[in-house]
């Protein structure tokens, strides 16, 4: 019986071990999913967890001031020069945002890593498709309660964000660029932005393809 048991458990084991290297197989163009449509698995966040959750098969963020981190086994959340894209929809007066190159932390705003904003009609005038406090937009490119594809393209010292194809910034990293609260290309995971209890943001179909340094 003790024989069968180790037999088991070493099967569910190999199982699994087969499952993760599944999921971290690119498709044919080279991109790598990095949710899986049905939970948070993969995914992590410190204080007011609750501001996220899975509806129908997307992430809504909406709630306290959170970040979900990507903390998965995709090149061991660790990304440096790549394209990312996601399919984002805003509520009316709601504020998100997407960060990158940073990494996880317990409760706060991201203190490293660059966002890319999320913002359509709220408040702060700087608007989705800007790399926020840096090369801002001030117009939204989207709209409320519509889908839209944002990309994220970082090479080199190079960041350029779309929306919906449409390159609405494109900024390069001075060499001299001072390291001013970790705004500061170099390596890192991503994360989604939970703003506050009024904004309500849904995320889909997010996926990443690693570039060549």
């Amino acid at each position: 019986m003790k024989r069968f048991a180790v037999v088991a458990v070493a099967a569910l084991m190999a199982g699994a071990a087969a499952y993760a290297a599944e999921q971290v197989k690119p498709d044919k163009d080279g991109w790598y999913t990095l949710y899986n449509g049905k939970d948070l698995d993969g995914w992590k966040v410190g204080d007011n967890a609750g501001s996220f959750k899975v509806e129908d098969g997307l992430i809504v963020a909406n709630g306290n001031v959170a970040h979900l981190f990507y903390d998965g086994p995709v090149m061991d959340h660790h990304f440096k020069n790549f394209e990312f894209e996601c399919d984002v929809m805003t509520a009316p007066k709601a504020n998100s945002g997407l960060y990158f190159h940073t990494k996880y932390q317990e409760k706060g705003w991201p203190g490293t890593g660059y966002e890319a904003q999320v913002n359509n009609t709220h408040s702060d005038p700087k608007k989705t498709g800007g790399l926020y406090g840096i090369k801002d937009v001030f117009e939204a490119p989207a709209k409320d309660g519509e889908w839209f594809r944002y990309t994220i393209i970082v090479k080199g010292k190079q960041i350029v964000l779309k929306i919906n194809g449409k390159t609405t910034a494109d900024w390069t990293e001075p060499d001299d660029w001072p390291q001013d609260k970790g705004r500061k290309l170099s390596s890192g995971t991503f994360a989604i932005q939970g703003h506050d209890p009024g904004s309500k943001v849904c995320f889909k179909n997010i996926r990443v393809k690693p570039l060549k340094d």
